[in-house]
C-alpha cells in the first residue's frame, strides 16, 4: 500500500525527531511549514487521513449505502424485496432503515472505517438473511478504490423458489460530473457484468462494475420474454433534478409504474398475465444520466459484487481482490478488537466478546457524512429569550416567530444515535459516541470533532441537532427541524478532548508497546496524532480558540440571575439556566421531560448546566496546561473554583441530601426544588466532586437506595419515590439510560481507586452497577437482536428506539474497565 509506506516514512521522521528532541537535538525540519504556514507533518498526516477516510457506508439512514466525504458526488444505495405476488414488492421493498420492517436485528458484525467490514441483515418478513461486505483499497490521488459483496441466503422456512428483486441505485451529483452505463450485447438486458463509467473533478475518472454474480435467475415462457428477457440484469439510466435524486424508492416505483402501465395498455394483463417478478422488471435503457438503477431478479440464494475502481489508483479491482480483502479485514479487526477492548471479568466469556464486537461495530459503522442546508431562526428578541415571567403563559403559536430560513450548505462528519430513527447529528450524543471510538482510532475521532466545530458560528453557537439537507429533514417532524442560536446543549465534546489530552500525555513522545517498528497499515493513521505529539499539540492549538469561543458563548447566553434575588453565593456570576424551557420539557438539557421547577421562572438556576460549565472550565485548564499557557490555566481554574463553591452555595439541599435546581417562589425568594434522580448527581457525574467531599456520602447513599435510584438494571433516571416517577411521557422519569450510568461508573471507579472515606462504598457500587448495566444490555440484545435507547428499570427490557447503537455502545468501554470485585464477592453474587 503506497499510502501506508508514505505515512510510515512521515511517522518515522516524527518519532525520530521526538527522540532527538528529548536529547536536545531536534532537527530544524520539524519546524518546516507549507506555503500557507501549516507544519508539514501536520499537513501530510491530515492529507493521509482524508484519503484513508474518504469512502465509507456514510449513508447510515440506508441499510447499505456508500458515498465519499465530498459534498456533491457519487452515491449508492441497495434496495431489495421478495416478489411472490403482484402486490408483494411495494410492501416488502427495503431501502431506508425503519423500526418496524420485520427485522430480527441488523447491523455491522465487524467494521473499521479505514478498512471495511461485514454487515448482516436478518430480514424475517422477506425470509432472507442479507450480508453486505465492504472493503477499501488505498491508492492514487482520489481516495483509492472500494468494493462490496451482496449475498442473500433464504431462511429455512422460506420457499426454495422464492423470487427476490435487488436494485442497486447509483447517483452522481455535480455540474462537473458525468456518469454513463455502457450498453450490453443484448438491448433487453445484460447476460454478464454491468459497467458504469464516470468522471468528476473530485474523483477523477472511475469505473463501477456490478458483476453477474451467482444465483438462479428465474425463467419464463411468457411471450413478454422477448422484450423482458429472463436470466438478465437490466439498467435504467435517468436524469432527475439534483434535489430529487435522493428519493430512490419513489423514483424506482415511478419507473416501475411506467412499465406496468405499458403492459396494461398492450393487454398483457388480460388473458395470460406475466409472472409477478417479470411485471416488476424495469425496461432496459442504459445510457448517460445522473440516476442509474441496476436491477436483478434471483430465485433462491444469490451473490454479486459491486466494484468501484479509481483510475488514479492504477490496477482495477476484481472479485478475487475483494475475497482476499474481506478475509484480511476480518482477521485484522478480530486481532485489533481483542487488543483495544479486551473485556475484563466477569465479561471475558466468548458470548460477551461477540456482543462487544457487534455493539462497537454498529457504533463506528453508523458514522455518516451529511451535506445540505439547515433550518435556523435567528429572529429571537429579549422577550422571546424567556426573560419575563409571562413568557411561558403564552401559547406556542403566539411565541413562534416563524422567521426560520435555510442556512448553509454545511457538511458534517459524525456518528449517529440510531440508523432508523435518528440518522443525523446530535451534539450532546456525539461526545458519548466518540469516547469508545477514540480508543479505537483517535485520529478519526479528531476528524469528527473538527467537523463539528467547523459548524460553529461567529458567536460560538453550534446547533444541537444537525439536520442537513432534504433527505435528513425527511426523517424529522417539522416542529423539531428549526434550530435557535440561543439554545445550548450539553458540551460533551469537551469530554472527548479531555480523553485526547490524557492519551497525549501518556504517550509522551514514545511509541505504544508493540509499535517499536512503524507498520505499513492503517493502524499508523489511527494513532498518528499520538505517535507524533507535535501533531497532536498542533491540533489542540487550532481547536483551542474554538473551545474558548463556545465556552464564552455558554456563559453569556445561558447566564442565570443571582444578583436580582439576593442569593447568597461565593460567586455572583457562576449560575446558569437552560434556554428553550417549556412547562413540560427542557429539551436543550438533553433530559427532555425530567421534572423541573413549576411554573417556569426566569430566575431558575439549573444544577446540571452549572456542572457542565464547570466541566468545560476544567477541560480548558487541562488543554491550556498541555499547551503551556499558564495565564489561561489560572483563569479557568479560578472559574472552576467558583463553580465548585456555587454548586454547594446555590444547589445543595441539606434537608434532601442532594443537589437540586433552584427557582424563585411566590415571595420572590430563592427556593430549591428537589426531584431526586440524575439531576441530583451531576456535580459527581461530571467529576467535580473530590473523593473526600462531605457531600459525596449522601450521593452514594442515594445511588444505592433501592427505594430511590438503584434498580437491578441500572440507575433509574428519577427516584422511585418521586411524585412524577413513571408519569406522562415517562422518557426521563424512570428508565435506565446508559450514558448517565456510564458517567456514574467512571466516577465510582475514580473514588474506589483513591484513598478516601467512601472508597469501599464506591467499590461495591461500581462492581454491582457495572455488572447490572452490561447484563441488562446484553440480555436484551440476545433476545431482540437490537441495542435500545433506554431500559425498563423493573424488567430490564429494551424500549423506545430500537437499533440505538449510539451511547448505548458505551457498554464496550464498561466491559473493558477494571474488575474491582473480589473472587469471594463474585462467587456469592453468582450463587444468589
Amino acid at each position: 500500500m503506497a499510502s501506508g509506506r508514505q505515512l510510515s516514512f512521515v511517522l518515522a521522521f516524527c518519532w525520530l525527531n521526538a527522540l532527538l528532541a528529548g536529547l536536545g537535538l531536534a532537527t530544524t525540519a520539524a519546524a518546516s511549514t507549507t506555503d500557507d504556514g501549516e507544519p508539514i507533518l501536520h499537513s501530510e498526516i491530515g492529507r493521509q487521513n482524508n484519503q484513508s477516510l474518504l469512502w465509507g457506508p456514510y449513508r447510515p439512514n440506508l441499510y447499505f449505502g456508500v458515498r465519499p466525504r465530498i459534498p456533491k458526488s457519487l452515491m449508492t444505495g441497495l434496495m431489495w424485496g421478495k416478489i411472490e405476488s403482484y402486490t408483494d414488492f411495494q410492501h416488502t421493498v427495503r431501502y431506508t432503515c425503519e423500526q418496524n420492517e420485520g427485522m430480527k436485528g441488523y447491523g455491522w458484525e465487524e467494521y473499521d472505517p479505514r478498512r471495511g467490514g461485514i454487515q448482516t441483515i436478518h430480514d424475517i418478513q422477506n425470509g432472507l438473511d442479507l450480508t453486505t461486505s465492504f472493503v477499501k483499497v488505498p491508492g492514487g490521488a482520489h481516495g483509492g478504490s472500494w468494493a462490496a459483496r451482496i449475498k442473500g441466503v433464504l431462511n429455512e422456512d422460506a420457499p426454495k423458489d422464492q423470487k427476490t428483486i435487488v436494485a442497486f441505485y447509483v447517483t452522481q451529483e455535480g455540474d462537473d460530473s458525468e456518469l454513463q452505463a455502457l450498453k450490453g450485447e443484448d438491448d433487453n438486458g445484460y447476460e454478464g457484468d454491468v459497467t458504469l463509467k464516470g468522471h468528476s473533478e473530485s474523483l477523477g475518472n472511475y469505473k463501477l462494475v456490478v458483476t453477474k454474480g451467482e444465483g438462479i435467475q428465474p425463467k419464463s415462457d411468457h411471450d413478454i420474454s422477448t422484450i423482458r428477457g429472463p436470466g438478465q440484469t437490466v439498467v435504467q439510466s435517468l436524469t432527475y433534478p439534483e434535489e430529487q435524486i435522493w428519493q430512490a424508492k419513489p423514483i424506482l416505483f415511478r419507473q416501475l409504474k411506467e412499465g406496468v402501465d405499458w403492459l396494461v395498455e398492450n393487454k398483457y394483463d388480460v388473458q395470460d398475465p406475466p409472472p409477478p417478478w417479470q411485471v416488476y422488471m424495469l425496461t432496459n435503457r442504459p445510457g448517460a444520466g445522473n440516476v442509474h438503477i441496476v436491477q436483478k431478479v434471483f430465485e433462491g440464494d444469490f451473490e454479486f459484487d459491486v466494484i468501484f475502481s479509481s483510475e488514479s489508483a492504477g490496477k482495477e479491482l476484481t472479485s478475487a481482490d475483494l475475497s482476499r480483502e474481506i478475509k484480511e479485514t476480518t482477521e485484522s479487526f478480530g486481532e485489533r478488537f481483542s487488543s483495544v477492548f479486551a473485556p475484563k471479568a466477569p465479561f471475558n466469556a466468548d458470548k460477551f466478546k461477540k456482543f462487544g464486537r457487534s455493539m462497537f461495530s454498529n457504533l463506528i459503522g453508523g458514522i455518516g457524512y451529511f451535506y445540505g442546508q439547515s433550518v435556523v431562526d435567528r429572529s429571537y428578541a429579549p422577550e422571546y429569550d424567556e426573560e419575563n415571567e409571562g413568557f411561558w403563559e403564552e401559547t406556542a403559536e403566539a411565541r413562534a416567530r416563524n422567521q426560520q430560513a435555510l442556512e448553509g450548505p454545511y457538511e458534517l462528519f459524525t456518528s449517529i444515535p440510531s440508523r432508523p430513527f435518528f440518522p443525523r447529528g446530535f451534539l450532546w450524543d456525539e461526545g458519548f459516541h466518540l469516547l469508545p471510538i477514540a480508543d479505537w482510532d483517535i485520529d478519526l475521532t479528531l476528524e469528527i470533532v473538527k467537523s463539528w466545530f467547523n459548524l460553529m458560528d461567529e458567536d460560538g453557537w453550534i446547533g444541537r441537532e444537525q439536520i442537513l439537507g432534504a433527505e435528513a429533514r425527511s426523517k424529522v417532524p417539522g416542529e423539531f427541524q428549526t434550530q435557535y442560536p440561543h439554545y445550548a446543549n450539553p458540551p460533551t465534546l469537551f469530554l472527548v478532548i479531555d480523553a485526547f489530552v490524557e492519551k497525549l500525555r501518556k504517550t509522551n513522545g514514545s511509541l505504544p508497546a508493540g509499535r517499536e517498528h512503524l507498520s505499513q497499515d492503517d493502524a499508523s493513521l489511527a494513532t498518528a496524532s499520538l505517535d507524533n505529539p507535535e501533531v497532536g499539540l498542533e491540533y489542540l492549538r487550532r481547536l483551542y480558540p474554538l473551545l474558548q469561543r463556545q465556552f464564552n458563548w455558554f456563559r453569556r447566553t445561558q447566564a442565570g440571575d443571582i444578583k436580582s434575588y439576593e442569593r447568597e453565593a461565593r460567586s455572583s456570576k457562576e449560575g446558569y439556566r437552560w434556554r428553550g424551557r417549556t412547562t413540560t420539557h427542557c429539551l436543550t438539557s438533553g433530559l427532555d421531560d425530567y421534572p423541573r421547577p413549576q411554573p417556569p421562572h426566569p430566575g431558575e438556576l439549573h444544577v446540571d448546566l452549572l456542572s457542565w460549565v464547570g466541566a468545560m472550565a476544567k477541560s480548558l485548564a487541562n488543554i491550556g496546561d498541555a499547551l503551556g499557557l499558564a495565564q489561561d490555566v489560572d483563569t479557568y481554574n479560578k472559574i472552576l473554583t467558583a463553580v465548585e463553591h456555587n454548586l454547594d452555595d446555590l444547589h445543595w439541599s441539606a434537608r434532601d441530601g442532594c443537589y437540586c435546581d433552584a427557582t424563585i417562589d411566590d415571595f420572590e425568594e430563592n427556593k430549591l426544588v428537589c426531584h431526586k434522580g440524575y439531576i441530583s448527581l451531576f456535580p459527581f457525574l461530571t467529576g467535580l466532586l473530590k473523593a473526600d467531599s462531605p457531600r459525596l456520602g449522601k450521593l452514594l447513599q442515594l445511588m444505592g437506595d433501592e427505594d430511590e435510584l438503584w434498580s437491578p438494571h441500572g440507575l433509574r433516571s428519577l427516584s422511585k419515590a418521586d411524585e412524577f416517577y413513571g408519569t406522562a411521557e415517562n422518557y426521563w422519569r424512570s428508565p435506565v439510560w446508559i450514558n448517565i450510568n456510564y458517567l456514574a461508573i467512571v466516577q465510582l471507579y475514580n473514588v474506589a481507586t483513591q484513598d478516601g472515606p467512601h472508597k469501599e462504598t464506591a467499590r461495591d457500587l461500581y462492581s454491582r452497577l457495572r455488572r447490572n448495566i452490561v447484563d441488562t444490555v446484553y440480555q436484551s440484545w440476545e433476545e431482540t437482536g437490537f441495542a435500545w435507547e433506554q431500559y425498563n428499570p423493573e424488567t430490564g427490557k429494551g424500549q423506545r428506539t430500537q437499533h440505538f447503537t449510539g451511547w448505548t455502545s458505551l457498554v464496550v468501554k464498561i466491559m473493558a474497565m477494571e474488575d474491582l470485585e473480589g473472587p469471594g464477592q463474585q462467587r456469592v453474587r453468582d450463587e444468589l
